[in-house]
């Protein structure tokens, strides 16, 4: 039998570039394109009639942008998954993170040539296992089949929610961490921003991995800054990490530490992707452990793979203490699914309540217990 289809709606205003995707989707046949527009405008009618999975949306359009019709879009279809088409530019990335504030979940680079679309391309693997991990085949419903579609929904988080436990705290490290290691991917840039927004006045610095290009992360920390009123920087070689404010990995580079004294200084590596990523949450992780060691308070939020995992995994042995992100909140529940199902988490919890979470713990201030989920 095969799989339900995944419903794409494609928006550029370049009939070369909509043809190209076109014709790359078509090649699986678990994904349908349902309607291809040129502008906003069209899109959005477009999407109120077919309510579409997945929708790539151009930046720079006529008539109406990609920034104008995106709210409208999820306003008439809200159960859309809406990924951006973005050029390498300081301020395409500006936008897509504005984009992202309004409730896109991923960002794609647009390819600098016909070539790179083609079959068998990265970005053609790239593109499809986005779409897929985006809409699992339980998520494939119809329109017509919305109520159905919640109820069956409703019952599976909530049997995900009891197929996995919380690890036994009782010989974790109590007290208030020294540092804050975040890992994300899909999705990434909201839930960062909803988490961060807990963490100003925290006595400890926080480091990030998000799995994004470069140019991008440097706006992203550029954003956090804005809506948190946190200091945060794109990780730069010879940083030193002060308490109270964030780093962010540059995209293309692996952020890792040295000790020097009393001092962690960011280091840059360029060497080959970890779990296909770089920079890779387990590189930075596993940096940052040989430190730290148990005082390190380790987040895992939505993300395509498991990225994170292993080093994890080396936290908990070493005293540490780890919080995820729960299915129902996440984009893609990859990296926080793996990391929840492996048991070693302290808490798996709604978005909503992990920046509470962590300020309580850095601060100290009677440790959550509980059951998470």
């Amino acid at each position: 039998m095969s799989k339900p289809q995944i419903h794409v709606m494609l928006v550029d205003d370049s009939a070369v570039i909509r043809g190209a995707l076109s014709r790359m989707l078509k090649t699986d046949e678990e994904i349908k394109i349902v309607s291809s527009q040129m502008n906003g405008e069209f899109a959005v009618e477009s999407a109120q009639k077919l309510k579409p999975h997945v929708v790539i949306l151009d930046i720079e359009m006529p008539v109406m942008d990609g920034l104008t019709a995106l709210p409208k879009i999820l306003e008439v279809s809200p159960e859309s998954k809406v990924i951006m088409f973005s050029t390498l530019t300081a301020k395409g990335a500006d936008v897509t993170m504005k984009a992202m504030r309004l409730g896109a979940v991923e960002c794609l680079l647009k390819p600098s040539s016909a070539q790179d679309v083609g079959p068998g391309s990265a970005f053609q693997t790239h593109l499809t296992d986005l779409i897929k991990s985006l809409i699992p085949p339980q998520d494939r419903r119809l329109p017509d089949a919305e109520d159905d579609y919640n109820a069956q929904k409703h019952a599976r988080l909530l049997a995900a929610k009891s197929s996995f436990g919380l690890h036994d705290d009782r010989y974790s490290y109590q007290g208030a961490p020294s540092i804050i290691a975040i890992g994300s991917s899909t999705g990434g840039p909201n839930a960062l921003f909803k988490v961060l927004q807990s963490c100003k006045d925290l006595r400890v610095p926080i480091i990030i991995t998000q799995h994004m290009p470069a140019t991008f992360t440097k706006i992203m920390a550029d954003h956090i800054q804005l809506h948190t009123g946190i200091p945060a920087q794109e990780g730069e070689e010879g940083m030193i990490l002060e308490a109270g404010k964030i780093y962010v990995a540059p995209g293309g580079k692996h952020m890792i530490f040295k000790s020097e004294g009393m001092k962690t200084i960011i280091q840059l590596d360029d060497g080959p992707p970890v779990n296909f990523c770089k920079p890779a949450v387990d590189v930075m992780f596993d940096s940052a452990l040989k430190i730290y060691g148990k005082k390190m308070l380790g987040v895992i939020l939505t993300g395509m793979g498991s990225d994170g995992l292993e080093s994890c995994k080396r936290l908990i042995e070493a005293g540490g203490r780890l919080i995820a992100q729960d299915e129902a909140t996440s984009t893609v529940w990859g990296m926080p699914g793996a990391v929840a199902r492996a048991g070693i988490c302290s808490q798996v919890l709604p978005l909503d309540e992990i920046g509470p979470w962590v300020k309580k713990q850095t601060l100290n201030i009677s440790n959550q217990t509980g059951t998470g989920g």
